[in-house]
């Protein structure tokens, strides 16, 4: 691709890059098949399902959403909220899943069930009264479930009989789908489990009534009702979530379990089904088993932490010869536990990815935590991946599909068996130089990004572009992760990136260093940073600095204003936090506590009542069909300005979720946000 086009527009209606790239990717049992979604051709942005031939490498298009569908795409409500949840933003087919022998995939398009055999080619619509949710084939290849309505049904495919197998019984109630916390803050995006023989499923059972209800409205469009969603606000009522064996004649067996937080289910041949729960404080997690036959279940671990436990991505799971595959804490360390034997020393386990009996493939990072491998550990610990960069796989067969971000390019490139599978995502018209550093005391990690056109010895006005939240990490090794950050400084900025304290990667102490104290380290680490920074950099002007951020990054940006006007000269606040009390329960009382045991922790925690100290030009950005950190935060930041007569600008985003997908916005955002910089700082 020219330079014909801006980066904001490109980057925009790219969708940060993703669009055209491979994902999704899923292997065979017998490794002679790789699955993948990417655009039916190279011009389209609705996703396909594809197979790839290990041996022959050749690419097969088995789902051509441009075919499958006459019509212009219609999604369920509820599948537009799931998409949120999981920040989706793909269009065509999003997710799939196989049987157990891979012959088999199911998917929903525009809310329709479709099956594929992939074996003949064929695709066929299953009949439905419309509105699938997350169809699952089971993994004998026989019948599909699905979600519609809070209904979960299953659907032979030989006979086409299409039954409820668990319909809700109230109006509160669903069966089969993740509530907003799981999927939120957990990384639990689906409410039931196939058996491995396909005669049953273990279900959640959701009952939204204990959760509070608040209300998103369309200010634009004053005809269109307001949208009623149960939030479980910090310190308030949880949905409450129960389980159920259902075989397919309809009988139930409850799960003879309480719970605070449903982590996650595992259902596999090594075992009886895994539990995993988290008591509400989430300083206890409890593994359980369960006899299907009966509901009961067994105790097999209980971890403790004395501030609080981590979900964990992959595991805990079984062997299939029967061995309990756990992340565990050792020492400062997250590690890899197998059976009783601790398996990993000197990394931090990122996420399990694969499991046989010789070997655990694993995500990980060792001593940089910009650098995440994958690792497969078996009698030895043996580094798959080579280079640096952010690295990740799946397996199956001994086929490794191996995913690859460096800073020397953009995207991931995805190999197997050393060929590379084709992406057809734009490629940027710029190109990120960030310079990887290691900065003060606390060895903050950041990168600087100097104008492509920098003269040195010019100075520049500084511009601080962090998340600088626990639970994610800016910093990595990664080409795409800088490249709004480049354009940006392209414009006349050097800006910084830094991951302070709470960021993933690091250990047990420097995560929970940020405990009940989210204002003060998160925000001493950026000014540490960036004095490092201009330590080795005596080009950046410390007398014009700027931040801005997103979400997280909001709430840190305007901290930054209101609590260190003497180093920070302007900020933009994107989606902020404002007032924790209006967060939801399972990322904020994990941190900060529970509103009612600590209401000083959230009372200094928070920005309302530091609202006359503004002394810096602010500005304040919210979509207002914000459903994760609702509107709210920022309209009541800034009645409180005004009330102190501290003048700031807001600008609201009609229709705009937390995800600014719309391509018009998201590009005009960048432009306007450099424009309010340039001003402000002179």
């Amino acid at each position: 691709m020219g330079n014909d086009i801006s980066f904001p527009r490109q980057q925009a209606r790219s969708q940060r890059f993703t669009v055209g790239a491979p994902r999704t990717f899923a292997v065979s049992p017998d490794g002679s098949r790789v699955f993948f979604l990417r655009p039916a051709t190279a011009t389209s942005r609705a996703n396909g399902l594809w197979e790839l031939n290990t041996t022959t490498g050749v690419e097969r298009l088995v789902a051509d959403p441009g075919r499958l569908l006459t019509e212009q795409e219609d999604l369920p409500a509820e599948e537009k909220a799931r998409r949120e949840r999981t920040r989706e933003s793909g269009a065509g087919i999003v997710g799939y899943a196989l049987s157990g022998d891979a012959n088999v995939a199911s998917f929903a398009l525009s809310g329709r069930l479709f099956v594929a055999d992939l074996v003949s080619g064929d695709v066929r619509e299953l009949p439905t009264g419309g509105g699938v949710i997350d169809p699952r084939v089971d993994p004998t290849g026989q019948r599909v479930a699905y979600v519609t309505r809070g209904t979960l049904r299953v659907v032979e495919l030989d006979s086409g009989d299409d039954r409820a197998v668990a319909v809700p019984d109230g109006e509160d109630v669903t069966f089969g789908l993740a509530e907003f916390i799981a999927a939120e803050e957990m990384s639990r995006y689906r409410g039931y489990w196939w058996e491995p023989d396909g005669t049953r499923l273990i279900a959640a059972r959701v009952n939204n009534s204990p959760v509070r209800r608040w209300y998103i409205a369309d200010p634009a469009n004053p005809a269109t009702p307001a949208t009623e969603i149960a939030y479980p606000a910090a310190g308030t009522d949880n949905a409450a979530v129960s389980l159920h064996v259902v075989s397919l004649d309809g009988t139930f067996v409850p799960v003879l379990l309480e719970f605070d937080y449903l982590n996650d289910v595992h259902w596999s041949a090594g075992g009886a089904p895994l539990i995993t729960t988290q008591t509400r404080d989430q300083r206890t997690r409890r593994v359980h088993s369960l006899a299907p036959e009966t509901g009961a279940v067994s105790e097999l671990a209980v971890e403790t932490d004395p501030v609080w436990l981590e979900v964990s991505d992959g595991a805990p799971a079984w062997t299939p010869d029967g061995r309990l595959v756990r992340i565990v804490h050792s020492g400062d360390e997250y590690a890899l536990q197998v059976g009783d034997d601790v398996v990993t020393e000197g990394l931090q386990v990122r996420r399990v990815l694969d499991i046989t009996d010789d070997s655990v493939l694993i995500a990980a990072s060792a001593d940089d935590p910009t650098q995440v491998h994958v690792h497969s550990v078996g009698a030895t610990v043996e580094q798959l991946s080579t280079g640096d960069g952010v690295h990740t796989a799946v397996r199956g067969g001994g086929t490794v599909v191996l995913a690859s971000s460096s800073l020397d390019w953009c995207g991931p490139k995805v190999t197997v068996g050393g060929r590379e599978i084709e992406s057809w995502a734009e490629t940027p018209v710029i190109r990120a130089s960030p310079r990887m550093l290691t900065l003060g005391e606390r060895d903050l990690r950041a990168a600087l990004l100097l104008p492509a056109d920098h003269v040195p010895g010019t100075k520049l006005p500084v511009l601080l572009d962090p998340y600088g939240g626990p639970h994610a990490q800016r910093v990595l090794s990664a080409q795409n992760a800088f490249l709004a950050s480049q354009w940006l400084a392209d414009q006349g900025f050097a800006v910084l990136v830094a991951d302070g304290r709470g960021t993933p990667g690091r250990g047990l102490a420097w995560e929970r260093a940020i405990a009940f104290d989210f204002a003060g380290a998160t925000l001493e680490d950026q000014v540490d940073a960036l004095h490092a920074a201009a330590a080795l950099e005596p080009d950046l002007d410390l007398g014009r600095v700027a931040i801005r951020g997103w979400s997280y990054g909001g709430y840190l940006s305007a901290l930054a204003v209101l609590r260190r006007p003497d180093v920070f000269h302007a900020g933009i606040a994107g989606a902020p936090v404002t007032d924790w009390r209006l967060y939801d329960t399972h990322y904020t009382e994990r941190y900060l506590g529970h509103p009612d045991e600590r209401p000083e922790v959230y009372d200094s925690n928070s920005l309302i009542a530091d609202a006359d100290k503004l002394s810096r030009p602010l500005m304040i950005v919210h979509g207002l069909a914000d459903d994760n950190v609702v509107a709210a935060h920022t309209l009541r930041l800034s009645s409180a300005l005004l009330a102190a007569g501290r003048p700031h600008t807001v600008l609201p985003l009609s229709g705009v979720t937390h995800m600014t997908p719309q391509e018009q916005v998201a590009e005009n955002l960048l432009l306007l946000q450099v424009d309010f910089l340039k001003q402000a700082l002179g």
